[in-house]
């Protein structure tokens, strides 16, 4: 599933081309690339529930002045998917201002819908690339994220 979120962020990303939305369209261009239906409507589902994320407000859900010396507590089963190394990463993030609560908690959120059992931190900066993505508003944040990520003079991963 992780693999078809990939393939289509990293092939519709900077395409100058509009996104299909036709999803029999798209689902017979993902089998043509190798995929498996059902990986494929995980996929799809995951990349629904994040549209949907967009169109709630979790604002309420967090107090009105918040301190900035505040942790955020991951349950257990958050523990084991994001590692201290991801905790860390999303922490960093926090403090430099790429991630906000409400998008944290999105990448939190997401990473966790995610049918993996291997989950590392490499993955969870793509996670974030995509959130921050498919969030109006979050561009400078995006493009922060962008410039950690990637080395101008290759276009690699660091």
């Amino acid at each position: 599933m992780f693999d078809i979120l990939m393939y289509l962020f990293e092939n519709f990303i900077h395409s100058e081309t509009e996104i299909r939305v036709d999803q029999d369209e798209l689902t017979d261009e993902l089998v043509r690339a190798g995929f498996h239906h059902d990986e494929i409507y995980k996929a799809l589902a995951w990349l629904e529930k994040l549209a949907a994320l967009q169109e709630t407000d979790i604002k309420p859900y967090f107090c009105k002045n918040i301190n900035s010396s505040l942790s955020r507590i991951y349950t257990q089963e958050e523990q084991m998917r994001l590692d201290i190394e991801c905790r860390g990463f999303l922490l960093f993030l926090e403090q430099v201002g790429v991630l906000d609560a409400s998008t944290r908690e999105m990448v939190i959120d997401r990473v966790m819908e995610i049918d993996s059992t291997e989950f590392c931190l490499e993955d969870l900066k793509w996670v974030v690339l995509m959130v921050l993505f498919n969030v109006p508003g979050k561009e400078n944040a995006y493009a922060q994220m962008e410039d950690l990520l990637f080395d101008e003079s290759d276009g690699t991963l660091h």
